[in-house]
């Protein structure tokens, strides 16, 4: 069974290890500098720490995603949990994969400039039908992931690390003025926007039905191996972060770059040579690959759940919606999933933590209610404020709530909804 819950915490690894994992901790590195380390260990509390409480959170109460939100009510758990499925699966996260894997996997080898929609076009066929056909038997995901995809990445990732290690020797620069006066804060809040916590409540459903795939049934131990999975998972993840983080800041004397794209980049050419960018290329791919395939497969297990519709029409539809969207162009897509993953990343976290919290005040749905309610009116009004929508009557009062300008107005909130919920309780 060790040998399986390894399988697993690496199958684990490289679902959550996306395009916007990879490029994040470079850009930390760069503008953290001499404030590297406070800042790398915020941004791991939260960009590996909250996943894997979620994915905790899912074997504690069930095997059931939608229970989270049924604590609320049973029609919020079902709405909520499908709003999840759909903004990181085929409407958002999935074509977004696809296309940073072809615009830093591909593009860099083809000429500057020009229209290359014919080629998003090619390139996003080949890529969804690999997709589809890794994601058509569930039960082989940790044999063809765990065992190939995962050692491949890791691999890959390692040869830049190790070369960067020996040809990267610059100081460290000054830290830029984000992290001047309190680097392990601005990096906890970096952590938070890498939104690996709501992917999480979509694979843990696939952690634990590998897990009972291999003969564990009973909640503790579900639990428990599930844990130590993360603990795995966790592991590679703050490795690899630590290492690409370190790359980054040992390239802020090299010149301006604009993303964590454009370090590794310049990174791997610096150390590789053209070499590089092939490996980069291939790094990427099978970051994106992989975490596709995972959001396919938890996509179709959910909706063929809760529909009368079979796992395999779902995963067509799925990598279906997820090709057609990817060709609208990584620009459209980000400008439309930033507002929607803004206002709903909050109320996840939210429901999350009441779940480790449950005991203490019984389960009570007054309290999951009021904290939700009060959570939500500040993350919706957030997201709405992304996508330019102004709202003169809420944004005097919202926008002087604390830790508003850093993204976390609505902790205090939920806070307080969660309060005036046990004090009804209580009456």
């Amino acid at each position: 069974m060790v040998k399986q819950t390894f399988l697993i915490g690496f199958m684990l690894f490289a679902l959550f290890f996306g395009a916007g994992n990879l490029i994040y901790p470079p850009t930390l590195g760069l503008e953290a500098g001499t404030s590297f380390w406070p800042a790398m260990i915020g941004f791991i509390l939260t960009g590996v720490g909250l996943p894997i409480l979620a994915i905790v959170a899912i074997a504690l109460i069930s095997d059931q995603e939608a229970q989270l939100g049924n604590k609320v009510h049973p029609l919020f758990g079902l709405v909520f949990t499908s709003v999840i499925y759909l903004a990181i699966g085929p409407f958002f996260g999935i074509p977004r994969a696809a296309n940073v894997a072809f615009e830093m996997g591909v593009l860099p080898f083809v000429s500057a400039g020009g229209d290359h929609t014919l080629l998003l076009l090619l390139y996003t066929i080949v890529f969804f039908c690999l997709v589809y056909w890794f994601s058509l038997n569930p039960s082989k995901l940790v044999d063809r992931i765990g065992q190939w995809l995962t050692p491949a990445l890791l691999v890959a990732v390692a040869a830049l690390c190790i070369g960067s290690f020996f040809m990267l020797q610059a100081p460290s620069s000054t830290p830029s003025e984000k992290y001047h006066s309190a680097p392990f804060f601005s990096g906890f809040i970096e952590g938070y926007l890498t939104m690996d916590a709501i992917a999480a409540l979509a694979f843990g459903i696939i952690v634990i039905s590998a897990f009972k795939e291999n003969g564990i049934q009973s909640k503790s131990a579900l639990v428990s191996s599930t844990l130590k999975a993360g603990l795995v998972s966790g592991a590679a993840l703050t490795l690899v972060y630590g290492s690409l983080g370190w790359i980054g800041a040992k390239m802020a004397v090299k010149g301006d770059f604009e993303n964590g794209g454009q370090i590794l980049s310049s990174a791997t050419q610096l150390v590789y040579g053209n070499f590089g960018l092939l490996l980069l290329g291939l790094i990427v791919a099978l970051a994106c690959f992989t975490t596709s395939i995972g959001l396919t497969v938890a996509c179709a297990q959910y909706f063929s759940r809760v529909t009368r519709y079979s796992y395999k029409q779902i995963a067509a539809v799925v990598s279906g919606a997820s090709f057609l969207i990817a060709n609208l162009g990584l620009n459209q897509i980000i400008a439309i999933s930033v507002p929607v993953l803004v206002a709903i990343y909050p109320i996840a976290i939210v429901l999350v933590l009441l779940t480790f919290l449950n005991k203490w005040f019984e389960g009570s749905k007054r309290v999951y209610r009021g904290a939700i309610l009060l959570t939500a009116i500040v993350s919706v009004y957030q997201g709405l404020t992304e996508f330019g929508l102004q709202m003169t009557a809420l944004q005097p009062i919202i926008e002087q709530l604390p830790l508003y300008g850093v993204g976390l107005g609505w902790l205090l909130p939920a806070v307080i909804g969660a309060s005036i919920g046990g004090f009804i309780d209580h009456r």
